[in-house]
């Protein structure tokens, strides 16, 4: 498509090489394209079969395989930290579209890091997809999800081992 079938004046101007001409096609290309605010994505969060209302609930939303479920050392990722209760909705907006995936944690006694016994969660955790656990948290790809430009919602259960 040419530019001048889009704008018939600067057309005209383009047409006889216009110095004039030449600096508003570039200025108008520069705002029809350099003002549009990149596209973002808001993602609702719904967290159900807490156990109790005891403790706090560490999530995390991480685009970054490597640093999946912890997300220690990420940047990028979004971190939050809420009171547990029977079931809780978090929000998050402003999100670049992409790859994600989530980690929950349910630390009922509230002392920042999970509690094993024989290496065996005694709290509760939950990860985005509700991915399997099996001899270990799941892989990023098992827990990922794409996030799209606009509202997107995921469901995550919370699951007990003791």
């Amino acid at each position: 498509m040419q530019l001048r079938t889009l704008f018939p004046v600067l057309g005209q101007a383009l047409r006889h090489r216009s110095r004039l001409g030449r600096a508003l096609a570039v200025g108008t290309v520069a705002l029809a394209t350099g003002g549009a605010a990149p596209p973002t994505a808001t993602l609702e969060v719904q967290v159900h079969s807490l156990r109790s209302s005891k403790g706090l609930v560490q999530v995390c939303l991480t685009s970054k395989p490597k640093h999946f479920p912890e997300c220690e050392d990420d940047a990028s990722a979004v971190k939050a930290t809420v009171p547990a209760a029977s079931s809780i909705e978090l929000n998050f907006t402003k999100l670049k579209p992409g790859r994600y995936a989530i980690a929950l944690l349910h630390d009922e006694n509230g002392n920042g890091k999970v509690d094993t016994t024989l290496m065996i969660p005694n709290e509760g955790f939950g990860f985005s997809r509700d991915a399997r656990v099996v001899m270990g948290p799941p892989s990023f790809d098992a827990a990922a999800f794409d996030l799209a430009a606009g509202s997107n919602r995921q469901r995550i259960g919370m699951r007990y081992l003791f």
